[in-house]
């Protein structure tokens, strides 16, 4: 789990596993609240730095920016649009 894994059609699913999952959670938890404290929106910084890659999104206060930069992006988003998606199931 945890890798990219081919399918029909040149298809790409990608798997997040429990571990990853529970570590973008800590991290996400963290970046929020360093945020907030900082008087940012959350959702518009962490928008800006998964849709552009810019770390500057992230304040550096309690070590955020160091924490969120641990986890790549596109298993951060993977992550963002399964919960999404599981809520409104």
């Amino acid at each position: 789990m945890g890798e990219n894994t081919m399918i029909d059609r040149g298809t790409i699913m990608f798997e997040v596993d429990s571990d990853k999952s529970e570590k973008i959670d800590s991290v996400m938890r963290k970046v929020n609240e360093a945020l907030v404290e900082k008087g940012y929106n959350p959702i518009n910084q962490i928008v800006g730095y998964v849709m552009s890659g810019d770390p500057t999104y992230i304040t550096s206060h309690k070590e955020a920016r160091n924490a969120i930069q641990k986890i790549e992006r596109d298993e951060l988003l993977e992550e963002l649009v399964r919960r999404y998606l599981n809520s409104i199931q």
